[in-house]
C-alpha cells in the first residue's frame, strides 16, 4: 500500500495541506467546540461569574490606591487604615475568585476535550478500510492526542484569560475616560498602531501553526508505521534510513515551529513596545498636568495603573491571539475527521435480519476495484451462491481476490457493480453491526491485543464465562500453551502478541472465532502459521465447528480445503472452476496445477 501522507522534508508545504484548509485561516471555527460545550452550560456560567468577579476587583484596586495616595497626609489615621483594609478585602476577594475561576475553567476545559476524544475515536473506530488507505493510523493519533491538547490548552486557560483581559481592557478603558479624557484620547490614538500588526502577523502565524501540526502529525504516523514493524524494519537493517526518515520530518517540523516562534516574537516586540512607548509619552504629559495643578498624584497614579492594565491586557490579548490560531487549525483538523465522509454507512432505515439466520450468501455479478488501486479489478462480475451450512473454499494465486471476496461478505467495501447478499438481503440495506454479529473471522494476519491471553479469545464474545473460554481454547488446540505461561490465561501477551509464536497467535485467533458461535464463519489462510500436528489438531475443530454452519475458507495450502463440499478456483477476480477436490484434479485445470505445485502429483493430493 502506498504511503497515505506524502512527505519530504524538501516540501515548502506541510503534508497534506492544500487549498481545502483555508478555513483554517479563520477563528470561526472554533465555534464547531460549541456543540461540546452546550451540555456544560452552568459551569461556564459559574466560571463566568468568577471571571467577571475577579475582573471587577481589579478594576475596583486602582480607585482604593487613589484613596491612599490623595489623603496620605490626612491628619485621619482611622480613615487612612480602612482604606488599607478595603485594599486588602479587595485582594481577598481577587484571590478566592481567580482560584474559583481557575477550578471551573480547568474543569471544563479536561471535560469538553475528552468528550472531543471520545466522540473523535467513536468517528474513526467505524470508517471503512477505505478511509485508512488515505490517512495514517499514527496522524489519526496525532490529531487525538497532540490537537485536542492545544484545544484543552485553549479551553483550559486561554479563553478565560482572554475574556478576563476583554473585560479589563473596556473596563479599563471605560475608567479611564472618567479619570482623565484628554490623557484617554491620546492612548486611544495608538490602538491602531497596536491592533494592525496584530492582524497582519496573526493570519501569517496561523498559517504556520498549521503547518507546524501538520509535520508533527506526519512525524508521528511516520514513527508508528515504523514502531508498529519494528522486527522487519531491523531484521532489513533499515533502522539507519528510518531514523534518517523519521529525524529529517522531525527537524522540518523544528523549522517551521522557528518561524511560528520567530513570527510570535516579533508580533510580542512590536505590542509591548508601542503599547510602552504610549504609557511613557502619556505619563510624561500627566506628570506636567500635576506640576501644573490640573489634576492630583492621586489621580495620575490611578490613571497610570488602569493604563498599565490596559496595556496588559492588550498585550495578553495579542499571546492569546497566536494560541487561538494553532488551537482553529487544531480544531479544523478534529471536525475533519468527525465530518469525514465515509464510502460504506448503514441506511437510513435498515431492514432486520430474519431470524433464525440461515446463512445463505449469495454475489450477483459483483464487480469490484479498491479505492487505493482503480485500475486494477479485484473481483470482474462474480456471481456464487452459497447455501445455508455449505462449506465453500476458496483457491487460486495470489491476488486472485479470495480474500476480496470476504471482505465484501463482511461489507467492509460497497461494490462498483452488483449486489452481496445475506439471507436474500442486500448487505447495504443493513445495519453493518446486525449482519457482522453473526459472522466469525479468523484473519490471514491474526490480531492480538495488548492485554491477557483470556481477554484476547474473549474478544470474540464479551459476555462469555472463563469456561466458555477455556472450552474455546482446547477446540483450538491453544489451551496446552496458554496453560503453560507464567499467569495461565490472564498472561499478558504483550502489544500485537509479541510474546507468541505465529501459530500461537493463529490459535487465540481460532479460539476467538469459536467462542463467537455465528452461523457465518469466514477463515482467512486459518492455519497457514500452524506446524503440521497444531494443523491437524485445529482442522479437527475446525471440522467440528463448521456444522451446521455457512463456512468460507480461503487457503493457499490445498490440504486444508480437501474436506469442503465444494472448491470455488479463482483468478483474476473471476471464478474459473468449481467443484470437489477429486472432480477439478481430474479436469487437470488451474486447481490441478497447483496441486501438482504442492505435491507429488494430482493423485498423491487424494
Amino acid at each position: 500500500m502506498a504511503r497515505k501522507t506524502a512527505a519530504s522534508p524538501e516540501n515548502a508545504s506541510a503534508p497534506g495541506a492544500s487549498e481545502e484548509r483555508a478555513g483554517s485561516k479563520k477563528l470561526g471555527v472554533l465555534a464547531s467546540l460549541w456543540p461540546f460545550m452546550k451540555p456544560y452550560k452552568l459551569l461556564m456560567f459559574g466560571a463566568t461569574l468568577a471571571l467577571m468577579l475577579t475582573a471587577s476587583m481589579t478594576l475596583t484596586l486602582p480607585l482604593a490606591v487613589r484613596r491612599v495616595v490623595d489623603n496620605f497626609r490626612i491628619q485621619d489615621g482611622e480613615l487612612l487604615d480602612w482604606y488599607f483594609l478595603a485594599a486588602l478585602g479587595i485582594a481577598a476577594i481577587l484571590a478566592v475568585g481567580t482560584g474559583i475561576r481557575y477550578a471551573l475553567v480547568t474543569r471544563l476545559g479536561e471535560r469538553v476535550v475528552a468528550d472531543i476524544r471520545r466522540a473523535v475515536f467513536d468517528r474513526v473506530i467505524g470508517m471503512s478500510p477505505e478511509f485508512y488507505e488515505r490517512i495514517m493510523t499514527g496522524e489519526v493519533l496525532s490529531r487525538i492526542t497532540t490537537d485536542t491538547t492545544l484545544i484543552q490548552s485553549v479551553l483550559g486557560s486561554s479563553v478565560s484569560i482572554a475574556l478576563r483581559n476583554m473585560l479589563m481592557f473596556i473596563g479599563g478603558l471605560i475608567l479611564m475616560l472618567l479619570t482623565s479624557a484628554k490623557l484617554t484620547g491620546l492612548v486611544l490614538l495608538l490602538i491602531p498602531a497596536v491592533i494592525v500588526p496584530i492582524l497582519v502577523l496573526g493570519r501569517r502565524l496561523r498559517v504556520i501553526s498549521r503547518e507546524n501540526q501538520d509535520w508533527i502529525a506526519a512525524s508521528s504516523g511516520n514513527a508508528g508505521e515504523a514502531l508498529g514493524a519494528v522486527q522487519t524494519v531491523q531484521a532489513f537493517t533499515h533502522e539507519q534510513a528510518s531514523r534518517k526518515q523519521f529525524g529529517d520530518m522531525t527537524e522540518t517540523s523544528y523549522v517551521v515551529s522557528l518561524r511560528r516562534i520567530q513570527t510570535r516574537a516579533v508580533l510580542t516586540v512590536i505590542v509591548i513596545f508601542l503599547v510602552f512607548t504610549g504609557i511613557v509619552g502619556v505619563l510624561w504629559m500627566g506628570a506636567n498636568d500635576v506640576r501644573n495643578g490640573v489634576m492630583t498624584e492621586g489621580v495620575l497614579i490611578q490613571f497610570v495603573i488602569y493604563s498599565i492594565i490596559m496595556a496588559g491586557s492588550v498585550a495578553a490579548l495579542s499571546e492569546i491571539w497566536s494560541e487561538l490560531q494553532r488551537a482553529a487549525g487544531a480544531t479544523e483538523r478534529l471536525i475533519e475527521l468527525l465530518n469525514a465522509e465515509d464510502t460504506v454507512s448503514d441506511p437510513t432505515r435498515a431492514k432486520a435480519l430474519s431470524q433464525p439466520v440461515r446463512g445463505e450468501i449469495r454475489f450477483d455479478n459483483v464487480t469490484f476495484r479498491y479505492p487505493a488501486r482503480p485500475d486494477v479489478v479485484a473481483l470482474d462480475h462474480l456471481s456464487l451462491q452459497v447455501e445455508p451450512g455449505e462449506t465453500v473454499a476458496f483457491v487460486g494465486p495470489s491476488g486472485a481476490g479470495k480474500t476480496t471476496v470476504i471482505q465484501m461478505i463482511q461489507r467492509f467495501y460497497d461494490p462498483n457493480a452488483g449486489r452481496v447478499m445475506l439471507d436474500g438481503e442486500d448487505l447495504r440495506e443493513m445495519d453493518r453491526a446486525d449482519f457482522r454479529s453473526h459472522m466469525a473471522l479468523v484473519p490471514q494476519d491474526p490480531v492480538i491485543f495488548a492485554t491477557s491471553a483470556r481477554e484476547n479469545i474473549r474478544f470474540g464474545r464479551l459476555d462469555a464465562t472463563d469456561a466458555e473460554v477455556e472450552t474455546a481454547a482446547r477446540a483450538a488446540a491453544a489451551h496446552e500453551f496458554i496453560a503453560a505461561l507464567p499467569e495461565g490465561y490472564d498472561s499478558f501477551v504483550g502489544e500485537r502478541g509479541v510474546m507468541l509464536s505465529g501459530g500461537q497467535k493463529q490459535r487465540i485467533a481460532i479460539a476467538r472465532a469459536i467462542l463467537r458461535d455465528a452461523p457465518v464463519l469466514l477463515l482467512d489462510e486459518a492455519t497457514s502459521a500452524l506446524d503440521a500436528e497444531s494443523e491437524r489438531a485445529v482442522q479437527g475443530a475446525v471440522d467440528q465447528m463448521r456444522a451446521g454452519r455457512t463456512t468460507l475458507i480461503v487457503a493457499h495450502r490445498l490440504a486444508t480445503v480437501k474436506k469442503a463440499d465444494r472448491i470455488v478456483v479463482m483468478d483474476a477476480g473471476g471464478i474459473v472452476a468449481q467443484g470437489t477436490h477429486d472432480d477439478l484434479v481430474a479436469q487437470d485445470g488451474l486447481y490441478a496445477r497447483l496441486a501438482r505445485l504442492q505435491f507429488t502429483d494430482g493423485v498423491a493430493a487424494e
